[in-house]
């Protein structure tokens, strides 16, 4: 199809491609309400509002003793100690004139303003010697200093860390609201493919797509639906594609989206709804298809592994993101220095690399079916199309860490 955005030879650039799909589907409706302890990597349906101050109240922020600084005339200045005030536990009001043994997270009773660190005090007799006094109000955490009562805690469209559930359990919040999982239902085309464990016959290879795409959607939170293997004919195409689009918010193939006799995704699915966009200015990874089977979108995934795993960073993983709501679909690369050399290519090229003393260390063997390359790297270096890499230049890098969550 012509397209504005295509590159010279009919490819389309990669942010184009990525922002035509992002622009293609809109997030998942509806929220669930789930336990903090379900909710880890969750993404989250609606701004968290906090139902108290935290702290709630002023409290202490160290052992030491409460009192009024204006009870106190200078250095070595005491006063009668007139009570012990424990965390957990609601303190009478200090007495004028004396001062209080207080602990760290006690606190602070009606009448004290100032806490000095047992460091700067001696205990004599029922009585406390304050040898070094602080500025007036030192040492105390102010109720609401952390979180207001109905500040916004967290927003919209975040991934639950551990941090924030630990953040939603401070302010009391034993359920969030939640946005539903994405349904993925993964297409796994190829009658040379054999599962791992079966003994290969001639011409047959082991199906390592299922397992790296099951783990990929698994770490995005995506509920997965079970894997159709599809032979290579057009019917179980039609029908695997028919049966996915009844139950996925997502479908998801790896292989037949290539220009072969037995490629058959692409022209059943062009025949079931619409292809938006096929090709991309890419490598590895170039036939990558993007449609719409009747109201659920549709990508179409090169079948070499390492192809697999690069489109499905670059352009599945951003739209599932899309789907759940989140604020960020796509992460921000960083720059460093190269160690390596590289000449020009026609596409853009993502590299498998590594950093190794601050410097991205290229795999000797970039062919897209190396899959060694992606279990040693621990990323991505963009290269654009046309453009060498001497050792010494700075390129865009894509952490694993970052494109996987």
């Amino acid at each position: 199809m012509d397209d504005p955005c295509a590159t010279p030879a009919g490819l389309m650039p990669v942010t184009a491609a990525r922002e035509r799909m992002l622009a293609a589907v809109k997030p998942l409706e509806g929220s669930e309400s789930v336990r903090l302890d379900q909710a880890l990597g969750r993404i989250l349906a609606a701004d968290v509002r906090s139902p108290i101050d935290v702290p709630p109240a002023d409290n202490s922020a160290m052992d030491g003793y409460a009192l009024r600084m204006g009870d106190l005339s200078g250095d070595g200045a005491e006063l009668a100690l007139s009570a012990r005030i424990q965390a957990g536990v609601a303190p009478e009001p200090l007495k004028p004139g004396t001062a209080a043994r207080i602990f760290t997270g006690a606190v602070i009773p009606a009448g004290a303003d100032t806490v000095i660190m047992q460091e700067h005090c001696r205990e004599d007799h029922g009585r406390v010697v304050f040898e070094k006094l602080p500025k007036p109000g030192a040492n105390i955490r102010r109720a609401g200093e952390d979180i207001g009562r109905d500040s916004r805690v967290l927003g919209a469209g975040i991934q639950l860390q551990p941090q924030h559930l630990g953040l939603l359990a401070s302010v009391g919040l034993a359920e969030v609201a939640v946005r539903p999982r994405v349904k993925v239902q993964v297409l796994s085309t190829g009658d040379e493919l054999v599962a791992p464990g079966q003994p290969l016959k001639p011409g047959q290879i082991y199906n390592s797509n299922d397992t790296v795409l099951a783990g990929l959607l698994e770490r995005l939170g995506c509920e997965l639906l079970p894997t159709l293997q599809v032979p290579d004919t057009p019917e179980a195409t039609r029908e695997a594609l028919d049966q996915a689009r009844e139950q996925a918010d997502l479908v998801l193939s790896s292989g037949g989206v290539s220009v072969g006799e037995a490629d058959y995704v692409k022209p059943t699915v062009e025949a079931m709804g619409r292809l938006d966009l096929w090709k991309i200015n890419i490598k590895p990874g170039k036939p990558v298809a993007f449609g719409d089977l009747g109201g659920v979108p549709f990508i179409g995934l090169p079948g070499n592994p390492v192809s697999v795993f690069v489109t499905y960073c670059l352009f599945a993983a951003p739209v599932i993101r899309h789907l759940q709501g989140r604020t960020e679909t796509f992460p921000t690369p960083t720059h460093l220095p190269t160690a390596f050399d590289r000449p020009a290519a026609k596409r853009e090229e993502y590299l498998r690399v590594k950093i190794i003393e601050g410097q991205l260390h290229c795999y000797p063997h970039q062919g897209s079916g190396v899959m060694s390359s992606v279990a040693w790297a621990d990323g991505l270096a963009r290269v654009p199309a046309d453009k060498a890499v001497a050792s010494g230049d700075s390129v865009e890098y894509l952490a694993f860490t970052t494109l996987l969550e």
